[in-house]
């Protein structure tokens, strides 16, 4: 769905906002997502990042591409083609970054199974097609309605997530601690230095911990929308999930997400004074 209107204020500013893990809605064809645990149900998805970000979206008319389906129904962040045989029958992909985590997630970060067995391929299909690609096509849409607005000017993307505060053994940075914020360009590749370093500047001027390319580099979305060589700007941002909720039951916590909404206000005031 797309929310926000352009108006004159950012009629001059080519920048949009996505959140494509924040949705919790569940589909009443994945019976294997309704029978679970709701603590598990919600254990890797970016739960209330799109409301951090709401309060910046409607002030300054920023318009958005926001997801409402759970990430375990299928991974917007990842490739189509990041799929296995444990999650699609006759799959013959073998996932190394995203192993059990691709388009179709057969475990979470915990451990805990998701999928008893995998898709057949006519259901991975269903999924895409129902779920995937409506998502990317509004994604694709702004870009090319703005690039219409825009003429040879660069578009601007800010991709937003979240991340537990501590590492679990399914990730890179195993047990670690992580820092408040982590900004991801696919190592340098999804967007102009320019536009890195603006993002950087502007976290880091509300957050005292921000990390650069570690422990993310980005995911399928910065992957296939960052394309500098065509006027496309894509970068990852993830927040620290202790900032603003309780990691353990996943309910908001309602004073420090007031703190954090009007420092992400702070942060994207700053990103659209400083774009051309």
């Amino acid at each position: 769905m797309l929310r926000g209107r352009v108006l004159k204020k950012t009629m001059e500013k080519a920048f949009f906002i996505t959140v494509p893990h924040a949705g919790e809605e569940v589909p009443s064809e994945c019976k294997w997502l309704q029978a679970l645990d709701p603590v598990v149900q919600k254990q890797d998805m970016d739960r209330f990042v799109d409301q951090l970000y709401l309060p910046a979206i409607q002030s300054l008319e920023i318009p958005s591409v926001i997801a409402h389906i759970n990430r375990y129904v299928v991974d917007l962040n990842r490739s189509e083609t990041d799929i296995e045989a444990r999650s699609v029958k006759g799959a013959e992909n073998q996932l190394d970054r995203f192993a059990d985590k691709g388009l179709h997630w057969v475990k979470t970060t915990q451990g805990e199974s998701l999928l008893k067995e995998p898709h057949t391929f006519e259901f991975h299909k269903h999924l895409v097609e129902s779920y995937y690609r409506p998502w990317h096509r509004k994604v694709e849409e702004m870009y090319s309605s703005l690039k219409k607005s825009f003429l040879e000017q660069e578009i601007f993307q800010l991709d937003c997530h979240s991340m537990p505060s501590r590492a679990t053994a399914a990730h890179t940075d195993a047990g670690e601690i992580r820092p408040e914020v982590v900004i991801s360009d696919y190592n340098a590749k999804s967007c102009s230095a320019f536009y890195k370093d603006l993002v950087l500047n502007a976290y880091q001027s509300e957050f005292n911990d921000v990390n650069y390319n570690y422990p993310y580099i980005g995911g399928g979305v910065t992957v296939k929308y960052g394309k500098p060589s065509q006027r496309q700007n894509c970068i990852q941002v993830e927040l620290r999930r202790d900032l603003y909720m309780d990691e353990e039951t996943k309910d908001l916590l309602p004073d420090k997400a007031e703190a954090l909404k009007q420092k992400l206000a702070r942060v994207i005031e700053k990103i659209l004074v400083g774009l051309p």
